[in-house]
């Protein structure tokens, strides 16, 4: 299939297809009219990077993954290098939730401080009247 067509059945774009192709993740073949040449097995490896590019890998990140496929392993994560990236990936998520986790705690903190002191203020002093709603 020509380069158009992939892109379409693959759900991406034929620059992008190109970009994967110079960074060696999507083989150059060349048809003999001189045209760019996929398969199905083409279609795969694109599948398999828009798969983990939308659980946040980065490109280079596909690598291993993409290249246990076309080593002929029936799924990308069968080989050690893409365990590796998987046990990075999760070390990075972790670390990443973990440091939302104190930001939510420091938010919440700041939150029910300020409602306190609203409330403090409010039970000394009286509401305070706003004056776009006095009457």
């Amino acid at each position: 299939m020509r380069i158009g067509e992939l892109a379409e059945r693959a759900g991406t774009t034929t620059r992008a297809l190109r970009y994967y192709e110079q960074l060696g993740l999507l083989p150059a073949r060349r048809a003999v009219n001189g045209y760019r040449a996929y398969d199905e097995g083409d279609l795969r490896l694109l599948r398999e990077i828009r798969t983990l590019r939308d659980a946040g890998f980065g490109l280079e990140e596909t690598r291993p993954f993409v290249e246990c496929l076309r080593a002929g392993h029936p799924e990308g994560d069968s080989c050690p290098a893409s365990l590796e990236v998987y046990e990075r990936k999760l070390a990075e998520l972790d670390d990443c939730i973990e440091r939302l986790r104190e930001a939510r705690a420091r938010v919440a903190g700041q939150f029910e401080r300020a409602v306190r002191a609203r409330d403090d203020l409010a039970a000394s002093e009286g509401s305070p009247q706003c004056e776009l709603t006095e009457e």
